[in-house]
């Protein structure tokens, strides 16, 4: 129902009458989802882009390192040959020898000289894929056990 001196107000997306609350600024709940999907749009695409490398990145330091391995050591021009971006990593890390390592959240990699690089697994990530792989076999997982290699 119209008050005489009000003036009907129309759907920000789509341009129909407005009926219901006076604070109502969309027709529908489509309406609201495209038009504020819309306004996101960009940000969300950068968010979406970064994530993209990240996961990219992941997933060629996870290719590299065998299962039963905590490091490995591989060229620069191997990782730029998969599409490493090296620009693009989701924490670093120094350890106490004053080394940083950078990660590409649980896998990471550090430069060793001009043409090589240490690609590793946290510690936390090699002791939980030990821990699955004794439970598959049905062993009793001492949950005391220290971890051979490097610590975070």
């Amino acid at each position: 129902m119209l008050i005489e001196n009000e003036v009907p107000k129309s759907c920000l997306k789509c341009g129909k009458t407005i009926r219901g609350r006076v604070d109502k600024k969309f027709c529908d709940d489509y309406c609201r989802n495209v038009y504020n999907n819309h306004i996101k749009a960009d940000s969300n695409h950068y968010v979406r882009n970064i994530n993209h490398i990240l996961r990219k990145n992941r997933r060629i330091l996870e290719s590299l390192l065998p299962e039963n391995r905590q490091d490995i050591k591989v060229t620069r021009d191997k990782l730029i040959f998969m599409g490493f971006c090296f620009e693009y990593f989701t924490h670093m890390h120094s350890n106490r020898k004053g080394e940083t390592h950078f990660f590409c959240y649980d896998y990471g990699f550090r430069r060793l000289d001009n043409d090589r690089y240490l690609i590793m697994r946290s510690s936390t990530s090699f002791r939980r894929r030990r821990e699955i792989k004794k439970e598959k076999e049905g062993l009793k997982i001492d949950g005391n056990s220290s971890s051979s290699g490097w610590e975070p």
